[in-house]
């Protein structure tokens, strides 16, 4: 058994593989296969429709804010929020607790003034800001929600900040429930918690939108997304109808409550365990420890580290698979696989079980080996 626990793409359930390959042959006993399906056809228009109103529901979103699914992944958001909010001549504020968010604000700088309402960079983002100070000027306050390297997360999200507040929530995105109505603005990449790679949630307050002066790009513009109900261009069909199957499924587990997706008992058990063994990066305050990701510490393949009988006991695999996501950093063995081709040198070799790991995958049982045609890793005979 091999399970994939990589930040992203995401453990989606069965039953959505299942109906989304039926898709891939039939789709809803059309004949046609969902790739091949009009966009602007009654066949795709109720499947956007359906997964717009499931987010609306899942997350109890009122009349103001409007759903998107957009291309261009997370990263795409860091240019098009102050594209979309931030004058040239006007200030934003960003915390900084990781690498997405310096990501962020990186971008960000490019459309406007950028302060630091709060940083955890001098402490190596091993925590959250216990307190931040935002200008009442400001045209908005950025927040990651869940740092998926750092593994660290909000667990008091400032509400009261005072100016509207814009959310990256792309690793705990519906992990848990939140007043989502506070938010002017929340985007996630589906692919790290409901969905397939290819596709980008908006969740946006329409009231913050039309009052920057600058041109904006039509198809960079949320307005006009809004008006074409995210139809402005040929949208991510396949992805679109993963997330919709996701979304189905979540509703039938208990609807974005945080015992649906994970269990904090579960997940705090693993981190306990995986605490004691010396195991993960160190957070400095415990309260802030992400329940959505388990960031491991470089292993460097040293069997001494009892990785190999943590991650074999039945139990802390089930509570990982709750989790989500695991982050691995990258051994010395593996770093050279990551997104390159197999050496053919190193074709057939077997690799101890900490170096499957930093190469994302966590395999049970048997030997492993690489594989000759891609960065895969699977098990022996």
């Amino acid at each position: 058994m091999i399970h994939n626990f990589n930040a992203g793409p995401s453990v989606l359930p069965k039953e959505v593989f299942e109906e989304a390959s039926q898709a891939i042959l039939d789709f809803n006993n059309t004949g046609l296969s969902i790739l091949e399906i009009g966009h602007r056809t009654s066949l795709f228009q109720p499947v956007m429709d359906e997964a717009r109103a499931l987010i609306k529901e899942l997350m109890h979103l009122d009349d103001d804010h409007e759903v998107l699914f957009l291309h261009g992944g997370a990263t795409t958001q860091f240019m098009q929020i102050p594209m979309n909010l931030l004058n040239d001549n006007e200030l934003a504020s960003y915390t900084d607790t990781g690498t997405w968010a310096a990501k962020a604000i990186k971008e960000a700088a490019l459309f406007g003034h950028v302060e630091i309402a709060g940083s955890t960079k001098e402490t190596k983002y091993t925590s959250i800001p216990k307190d931040i100070t935002v200008s009442p000027t400001a045209a908005y306050l950025h927040i990651t929600t869940n740092e998926t390297i750092a593994g660290t997360q909000w667990k008091n999200i400032p509400y009261d900040c005072g100016v509207p507040l814009v959310a990256d929530m792309s690793s705990d995105i519906l992990g848990r429930q939140l007043d989502f109505n506070k938010f002017d603005l929340i985007y996630a990449g589906a692919q790290k918690n409901m969905g397939a790679a290819g596709v980008n949630l908006v969740v946006v307050n329409k009231n913050i939108l039309g009052k920057v002066t600058r041109k904006i790009p039509t198809i960079l513009d949320y307005q006009n997304h809004i008006k074409e109900g995210s139809m402005l261009n040929t949208p991510p069909v396949f992805a679109v109808y993963v997330v919709l199957l996701t979304l189905r499924w979540l509703k039938k587990m208990g609807g974005g409550k945080e015992s649906a997706t994970s269990s904090p008992q579960l997940t705090s058990h693993a981190q306990t365990d995986a605490h004691e063994r010396s195991l993960t990066t160190t957070i400095a305050d415990r309260e802030k420890k992400s329940l959505a990701v388990l960031p491991f510490k470089n292993l460097n393949n040293d069997p001494a580290t009892g990785f190999y009988e943590f991650a074999l006991a039945d139990a802390v695999i089930t509570e990982l698979a709750r989790i989500r996501s695991l982050v691995v950093r990258p051994s010395s063995v593996m770093s050279k696989y990551q997104g390159q081709a197999v050496d053919p040198a190193d074709v057939g070799r077997e690799l101890n079980v900490d170096a499957v790991l930093s190469a994302g995958f966590l395999a049970v049982g048997g030997r492993f080996r690489v594989n000759a045609q891609l960065l895969d890793v699977k098990s022996g005979e």
